[in-house]
């Protein structure tokens, strides 16, 4: 149906001086061994009519190729690019001159041949696949070739198809006009549908390849549909569209990148997006088209409106049209291929011909001109008279290729034409956004591309929530989160958050921030570490001082009443040298707590390391040099009746200063060889979480140096423990050991827990000086308060006993060196009590409190058992006398000689 080829000519004249090829898709892609199928109103006849109204404006403008006409051979190509190739053979046979020796006249002379067709060049294809066919062929006979729709990026290469150029512009930049609005749309993930063929490899593959050069799109799954799909084949494509996104995890909405031959074959670069499976229910979509915004050739309107069956012989294919656009058949028509359904009424008057101007049509007319001005221009170099010159008969068709691409000019709708090196037009492309609901509605303009996207986002309509619909693989990171990349897929990724004290340094990455900064609420970037200060008016500091302060208060109130009553038994019985020397540590260790609080400095530090563990030290030098006398002279006194050495006062305080001078040696050694210093400690305040962190601002004094200035501190605290355990065994009546080993239970109790609580804080300050102050009440309340107690509450107990009648003793000398006043011995004369052993003392005086309940406080005199050398005479008290020992020894309990 419809012939293979037919030659038309633009009048007048019927040949024209030079000819133009034309190659359209007049009809479409037959069945099975059937080359053409029906015809194709839009996309054959209106496209061939436009190149015949091209013809017509250049042939009647006469500042165009002045004496010189164009007219045209047009061939169908039946949008099959094998058939195409076998018609376009004809532009080339035409110019190929008749071998020699073929046919005579009678007479014997050579036959008379009209000279060949002067073809110039082509007009077409439509097709990508036609014309790359088409290119190859023309391009070996130099002649110059113009396409209205051809797009394939493969037709750009110079070295193929240097006679190829196109008024259109190739995939490769409609393809960056759909990666652009792809981006601007937030589309990152996106599946691709090609139909098989030239257009819709070559647009998939530009896509792609353009999208890699913008970053930020990939391509989800690429799916190509077959020339002559199977019934199924579509239901099968959208089951491979939903396993990608149920695989891909998408996260809502699907774009697909349509590079699409439809039914009618029109290729339209399509961005659909929907529900998959869903299609059929509104889906929406953005359509990029060629060309630009604009009002279309009004001129070829009434052209083709004015087509009747009487003007326009010159189309061949003009009355098949006529019959197909009204349904009729005219006289001696041949029978049609496919039977209408009912009657067929027969083709009567001129009735007025319908049209809608279809899309390529200005890109058509646009062809045309470029080739009449590329002419124009070359005819005016090569023939300056006008006419058709030798050097115009043929032309060169390289000569004519430079023409070509130098034109510039305003086309037939309004947009500029021009050609690049390689034959391509520039782009500029319209957005369309199919608008519309239940199935019903229209295509309207968005936006338009022109060597960059311009979209109008008001324009746009998105449904009911009127936003745009999402199309990625993975959801945007939260704030301090990293992009874990799937493998191979840029697009989808996993979130981690930045987890520690590390930041989002960059989208794939997480960096530790520097020791002294932390990282932001948002993890987005690092701040200073806020620094911890122990203020004097802290809450933290608060009690530590208020502990230090009443420590203070009731250290001076001791040591003021021990002076006021210094003469007295009981000040005297204590021990009072060792007494001051151990509340004077006392005082120490209550004062440090005010350096401990201080703002750290240099001088603060120096001062810190001298005294943190000075006091301390004095304190339990006193404490173990008491301990150790009593247990010593005890312990002599079941050996010997000699007295241990370096048990007079002066050698109890040489003790003690020399047992605590080791402390202060120390830290005057370590302050020459390491000046102190203040520094923040980022460590010391770093928590799990950083929100927590704090600097600590701290001498150069860390765990181990503080531990290190109490180490000599707390070995004469464990020594005095071990001894105020052996002394345990002291008797009774000699009540000073106990309260010394219950004051050393108590203060290893507060120096335990002090360790995990220490390090397990983060102002150590605070813990440090508070477990102080407790080690150092403990002794000032088991020691000295029950002493002040007596010496204020009870002043009567602390009187000197009054002179008693003398006794006739003999003894040996006091192994405590002691006066030998006469006293009253504990015992009946011949024979001492069995309680009393030989040798055993039965009152110390001057051992810190050591006296006898009830009893004197001189040293009795050895009785007389066997072996003893000494006896003892008592001589009877009077009643008055003895009633008053009575009440004499109550009341100097407790005391001892000083």
């Amino acid at each position: 149906r419809g012939s293979a080829s037919t030659r038309l000519v633009a009048p007048p004249p019927p040949n024209g001086d030079l000819t133009l090829g034309g190659l359209f898709p007049v009809h479409s892609r037959g069945p099975a061994g059937v080359p053409c199928g029906p015809i194709k109103k839009e996309k054959g006849i209106h496209r061939l009519e436009a190149m015949l109204y091209a013809l017509d404006r250049v042939n009647g403008d006469p500042k165009v190729l002045p004496n010189l006409t164009l007219g045209a051979r047009i061939l169908d190509t039946c949008s099959r690019d094998t058939y195409a190739l076998e018609q376009a053979l004809g532009f080339v046979r035409s110019l190929l001159p008749p071998p020699e020796g073929e046919g005579q006249c009678a007479d014997g002379s050579p036959p008379r041949r009209p000279p060949p067709e002067r073809l110039v060049g082509v007009i077409g294809a439509s097709a990508s696949s036609v014309s790359i066919m088409v290119a190859n062929v023309l391009r070996l006979f130099n002649i110059p070739q113009i396409s209205y729709a051809s797009t394939a990026p493969e037709l750009s290469d110079p070295a193929r198809y240097g006679f190829f150029s196109r008024v259109v512009p190739p995939d490769s930049q409609q393809a960056a006009a759909m990666v652009a609005v792809s981006r601007a749309l937030g589309w990152s993930y996106v599946a691709t549908v090609a139909s098989e063929g030239s257009y819709g490899e070559s647009g998939v593959e530009a896509f792609v390849q353009s999208s890699r050069e913008a970053g930020g799109l990939c391509i989800a799954q690429s799916i190509k549909i077959p020339r002559e799909p199977r019934p199924g084949e579509f239901d099968k494509l959208i089951g491979r569209l939903m396993e990608t996104s149920t695989a891909s995890e998408w996260v809502a909405g699907r774009v697909l990148v349509l590079f699409c031959l439809f039914v009618q074959g029109e290729a339209c670069p399509t961005l659909l997006w929907g529900t998959l499976g869903r299609y059929g229910a509104a889906p929406q979509c953005h359509r990029v088209t060629h060309g630009a915004m604009g009002c279309p050739p009004t001129g070829f309107d009434e052209y083709f409106t004015s087509r009747s069956l009487e003007n326009n012989r010159r189309n061949l294919w003009f009355h098949e049209f006529w019959e197909e656009d009204f349904n009729c058949r005219l006289p001696h028509s041949e029978p049609q291929s496919e039977p209408h359904s009912g009657p067929v009424r027969k083709c009567t008057g001129n009735p007025y011909l319908p049209h809608s101007q279809e899309g390529k049509v200005q890109f058509v007319i646009d062809a045309v001109l470029a080739m009449a001005r590329a002419l124009h221009s070359l005819a005016a170099e090569l023939c300056p008279g006008g006419g058709l010159c030798p050097h115009m008969d043929p032309p060169d068709g390289r000569r004519l290729l430079q023409h070509i691409r130098g034109v510039n000019f305003s086309g037939s709708a309004g947009t500029p034409v021009s050609f690049n090196e390689n034959g391509d037009a520039p782009g500029r492309y319209d957005i369309f956004q199919f608008q519309g609901a239940n199935g019903s509605g229209t295509y309207r303009p968005v936006g338009q591309w022109v060597q960059g996207l311009h979209l109008q986002m008001d324009a746009m309509t998105w449904g009911s929530n009127g936003s745009v619909p999402p199309s990625v693989c993975s959801l945007p990171c939260g704030p301090g989160e990293k992009k874990t990349p799937v493998k191979g897929v840029p697009c989808c990724w996993h979130c981690e958050l930045c987890a520690g004290y590390r930041f989002l340094a960059d989208p794939q990455s997480c960096q530790a921030c520097p020791p002294h900064l932390r990282p932001t609420t948002n993890r987005t970037s690092c701040r200073p570490t806020p620094v911890l200060r122990l203020r004097w008016g802290d809450p933290c500091a608060a009690v530590p001082l208020a502990l230090a302060t009443l420590g203070l208060s009731a250290t001076a109130f001791v040591l003021l009443t021990f002076i006021k009553h210094h003469e007295t038994p009981i000040v005297k019985a204590s021990g009072r040298e060792l007494s001051y020397v151990l509340l004077v540590g006392i005082a120490l260790v209550y004062a440090i707590t005010f350096l401990m609080v201080a703002e750290p400095g240099v001088g603060v530090c120096a001062m810190r390391r001298l005294f943190l563990g000075l006091g301390m030290s004095l304190s339990y030098a006193a404490l173990l040099t008491k301990t150790n006398r009593i247990y010593r002279i005890f312990e002599q006194g079941k050996r010997s009746v000699t007295p241990p050495r370096f048990i007079s006062p002066t050698s109890q305080l040489v003790i003690t200063f020399a047992l605590s001078g080791m402390q202060l040696v120390g830290a005057a050694a370590w302050l020459l060889l390491r000046p102190p210093h203040a520094l923040v400690d980022y460590e010391m305040g770093r928590t799990p979480d950083p929100e927590d962190a704090r600097g600590v601002l701290r001498c150069d004094m860390a765990e181990g140096a503080t531990l290190a200035c109490l180490a000599h501190a707390l070995l004469l605290m464990l020594t005095t423990t071990v001894y105020a355990i052996k002394a345990r065994g002291v008797p009774e009546t000699f009540n000073e050991a106990k309260p010394i080993g219950f004051a050393m239970y108590t203060t290893c109790v507060v120096w335990l827990a002090f360790g995990p609580i220490f390090f397990g804080v983060h102002v150590q300050t605070a813990t440090l000086t508070v477990s102080m102050s407790l080690s150092a009440s403990v002794p000032l309340g088991l020691l000295y308060a029950p002493k002040v107690y007596v010496i204020l509450v009870h002043p009567e107990r602390n009187q000197p006993r009054r002179p008693h009648p003398p006794i006739a003793c003999r003894h040996p000398p006091s192994p405590l060196n002691l006066p030998h006043r006469a006293p009253n011995c504990l015992q009946t004369p011949p024979n001492c009590p069995p309680s009393s052993p030989p040798n055993q003392p039965q009152s110390l005086t001057g051992l810190g409190g050591a006296t006898p309940r009830g009893g004197s406080t001189r040293t009795p005199p050895r009785c007389g058992y066997p072996g003893s050398s000494s006896s003892i005479q008592r001589v009877p008290d009077p009643p008055s006398t003895r009633r008053h020992r009575r009440d004499g020894s109550q009341s100097r309990a407790n005391l001892g000689g000083g």
